[in-house]
């Protein structure tokens, strides 16, 4: 039976943040799209109130119990991920959706879920002080599978978003430094073998650009070039609200989703951009602060893990719009266009409340 007594201690704050946070998004895709189609915004608020309703049924549901049932949805998500391959919808030269009437979904999203219970529950149990041989190559493998699967989609960018679990992992369990000379030998190799046989042609470009930016500046520089003219152009205080030339004259590309930071910087400037900055810094200190009350191992598992995946894209994303990090089409989670990008990031978000609601449940 519910023990509603569980409920009291429910992370009010963090729920807000995570609110606050999707509805400034909200708020700026009307802004970045406002001339083309707005009905986006209406889709972006429907996905806003069923990934609410999601993330309410989640906690109803023990942590401990999700965890039972982690290996079981890691195979399953697989198993979706290797269909996509043959049976998904092509969307922007991508097998990554499930269509569902008007709506889209992004299987590969809601696997990053599956990966992070299945994660805590293999080492929630881990008794040794560093990281064996086994452990490590049975978590390489379990963030390594669906890495393959969703980078043969071909869909890079959402790929690498679950090395932050990996590196979490890691560092959790305790890193051996010969583990890391292997790793360095391991992405070396792949980053040979992926460069001469696994990269296309535009994803050479963008890499090339990061090293020199200017060399092509209508073409595979042209992304980095809009986005640093809409933030330098900001200036302190911005141009104003659907005042900002990059993105109202559409110069600025995937604005309302890898690029939503720029329109922000652009039509607020530096002080409405480090107020985005200061929310999204208290929301990332919430959910890390879990890692510190969680009841037990799997607990610190799940929170940190989740924290990673969330801070990390929220990281890369902000390098990638000055270019410190090659254009991989990662958006900012909860404030970025995508409906099943919402819905993942509130769920990743719910367990890390999950933890915490429970954290004197076994005292």
């Amino acid at each position: 039976m519910l023990d509603r007594r569980i409920f009291r201690e429910i992370d009010g704050t963090t729920i807000l943040l995570m609110v606050v946070i999707s509805l400034i998004g909200i708020v700026f895709v009307h802004s970045a799209i406002y001339y083309q189609a707005s009905h986006y915004v209406w889709r972006q608020i429907v996905w806003l109130l069923v990934s609410l309703v999601a993330l309410f049924i989640s906690l109803l549901i023990d942590y401990k119990v999700l965890l039972s049932f982690s290996f079981p949805f890691y195979v399953l998500m697989n198993i979706i991920l290797v269909g996509l391959l043959f049976f998904g919808k092509l969307v922007a030269n991508t097998r990554s959706w499930i269509v569902i009437g008007p709506f889209q979904v992004q299987p590969s999203e809601l696997t990053k879920i599956a990966v992070i219970l299945l994660l805590a529950r293999i080492f929630s149990e881990y008794k040794e002080d560093l990281m064996s041989f086994r452990a490590f190559v049975v978590s390489s493998a379990v963030v390594g599978l669906p890495v393959v699967l969703t980078a043969l989609q071909p869909d890079l960018g959402t790929a690498l978003t679950y090395l932050p679990i990996l590196l979490g992992t890691y560092i959790l369990a305790g890193m051996r430094k010969k583990y890391v000379v292997i790793i360095l030998i391991v992405s070396i190799l792949v980053g040979y073998i992926g460069w001469n046989y696994g990269l296309k042609d535009y994803q050479k470009k963008r890499i090339e650009t990061l090293l020199a930016p200017n060399q092509d500046p209508r073409g595979s520089g042209y992304q980095l070039r809009q986005s640093k003219i809409a933030l330098g152009s900001g200036g302190l205080t911005g141009k104003g609200y659907h005042k900002g030339t990059q993105s109202q004259l559409r110069f600025l590309p995937a604005r309302h989703t890898d690029f939503i930071m720029a329109v922000i910087g652009e039509e607020l400037g530096f002080l409405g951009i480090f107020l985005v900055f200061g929310i999204y810094f208290l929301f990332l200190y919430r959910l890390f602060s879990t890692v510190s009350v969680s009841p037990d191992r799997a607990g610190v598992y799940i929170a940190f893990l989740s924290a990673m995946l969330i801070g990390c894209q929220f990281l890369i994303n902000v390098m990638m719009i000055v270019g410190l990090f090659p254009i991989t089409g990662i958006p900012v989670p909860l404030l970025s266009y995508g409906g099943s990008s919402l819905l993942a990031n509130f769920l990743v978000c719910g367990l890390v409340i999950n933890v915490r609601m429970r954290r004197f449940a076994f005292i």
